[in-house]
C-alpha cells in the first residue's frame, strides 16, 4: 500500500453548485447531504412547525462520521503528524471508524481500529471491506473501554501511530462548523430555529450549533442522548457516566434531552414504515428529542441530523433482540 505524501492530495468537500457530478476522489463526496421533511411521524405538532432531517447516510462511508474523519486526517497531512509509514489508529463505535477505513484506502495508509466487541456485524465487515485491522475491547466497557485500550496500544509503539482521537481533536467539531452548519442555514435560507443532534463525541453538535448560533442567536441547540449509563443506542454517550470528551462544551447547549433505548428502537420502526427512511438506532433517540421540541413551539424550523441508515444494525438487537414479536412482518406475524 502506498501512502500519499501530501495533504493536497485531500480534497474538500465538492460545491453543489458546480455543475455535474464527476469527481475523481469519493472524499469530494463528503458533504452537502440532503433535507428531507418528515411529514407523518409529527404526533401533536402543530401545522406550522417543519421538522426537516439531515441524511447524513448519504456520505459516501455511509454516515455523519465521514465529515471530521476527513477533517482530522486533513489536520494530521497539514501538521506533518501524518506520514508515509504511519498507521492511523483510533478508537470508535464503529461509524468513524468506517471512514477512517474509508479515507486510509483512498489515501494509501494503513488504518486500525479499536471497537468495542459488540458493535455490530455490519459495522465489523464494512470496516474490514475496507481493509481496516480490528481490534475488540471489552463490551461491557462501552466505547470507554475502547478508548482506554488504543490508548494502551499506542503507548507499547507511539512512532507506529497517527491517532485522529476523536473524542478530543477540535477538528472534529471544526469540520461540522465548516460544513454542516453551512450547509443547513443554505438548505432552510436561515429559516431554522432549532437544531437537534444525538451525543457522542459531541462533534456535530458543537460544530453545527456554534455555526447556526453566529448566524441567529436566538437559536436553539438541543441534545439528545441516553437516559441512563446502561442503554442500548449504538454510537451514543450517556455523558454523566462516560469519559466526557474533550470537544464536548456542556455549556453550549440550550437543552439535553434523556432517551430511553425502547423509545428510540420503536421510533426507528415507525419511520421506516411510515417515512420510508430505514435509519439507525440513534436517529430514532435524536427524532424523538426533535418531536419534543417542536410539540412545544406554534411556528418554526426544527433540523435534526440523521446520522446514518439503518443497513448496519440489522444484526443488533434493535431488530433481533428487543421486540420482534410486536413487529408485523416479523418471525411470520402478519401485517
Amino acid at each position: 500500500m502506498t501512502a500519499a505524501a501530501s495533504p493536497a492530495l485531500v480534497t474538500p468537500p465538492t460545491d453543489p453548485t458546480a455543475g455535474p457530478l464527476s469527481v475523481p476522489s469519493a472524499l469530494q463526496l463528503i458533504g452537502n447531504t440532503p433535507l428531507i421533511e418528515i411529514r407523518k411521524v409529527r404526533d401533536g405538532v402543530a401545522p406550522r412547525v417543519r421538522i426537516l432531517a439531515k441524511l447524513e447516510g448519504f456520505n459516501p462511508g455511509g454516515s455523519v462520521k465521514d465529515r471530521p474523519a476527513l477533517s482530522m486526517i486533513e489536520d494530521g497531512l497539514r501538521r506533518g503528524k501524518l506520514v508515509p509509514g504511519k498507521t492511523i489508529i483510533d478508537s470508535t463505535s464503529g461509524n468513524t471508524g468506517i471512514a477512517l477505513a474509508m479515507i486510509g484506502a483512498a489515501l494509501g495508509y494503513p488504518v486500525q481500529l479499536v471497537m468495542p466487541g459488540n458493535v455490530s456485524t455490519e459495522r465489523k465487515r464494512v470496516a474490514t471491506a475496507y481493509g481496516a485491522t480490528l481490534t475488540f475491547s471489552d463490551p461491557l466497557e462501552g466505547s470507554d473501554g475502547a478508548i482506554r485500550l488504543c490508548r494502551s496500544i499506542i503507548a507499547a509503539d507511539p512512532n507506529r501511530y497517527f491517532k485522529p482521537d476523536q473524542y478530543f481533536n477540535e477538528a472534529n467539531s471544526l469540520a461540522h462548523y465548516r460544513t454542516t452548519g453551512p450547509e443547513i442555514w443554505r438548505q432552510t435560507a436561515g429559516a431554522v430555529t432549532h437544531f437537534v443532534a444525538a451525543l457522542g463525541t459531541g462533534g456535530t453538535i458543537m460544530g453545527t450549533g456554534r455555526y447556526l448560533k453566529e448566524q441567529r442567536p436566538d437559536l436553539q441547540v438541543v441534545a439528545a442522548e441516553p437516559e441512563d449509563a446502561f442503554h442500548g443506542i449504538e454510537g451514543l454517550k450517556h455523558m454523566a457516566s462516560s469519559i466526557v470528551p474533550g470537544i464536548f462544551h456542556a455549556e453550549q447547549l440550550d437543552r439535553t434531552i434523556g432517551i430511553d433505548t425502547d423509545d428510540a428502537y420503536n421510533m426507528v420502526y415507525r419511520l421506516g414504515r411510515e417515512e420510508g427512511l430505514l435509519v439507525g438506532q440513534s436517529c430514532g433517540a435524536a427524532h424523538i428529542a426533535a418531536l419534543t421540541v417542536a410539540r412545544e413551539i406554534e411556528a418554526g424550523t426544527v433540523v435534526v441530523i440523521y446520522p446514518d441508515f439503518g443497513d448496519r444494525y440489522m444484526s443488533t438487537n434493535l431488530w433481533r433482540g428487543w421486540q420482534p414479536n410486536e413487529l408485523p412482518g416479523v418471525n411470520g406475524r402478519q401485517a
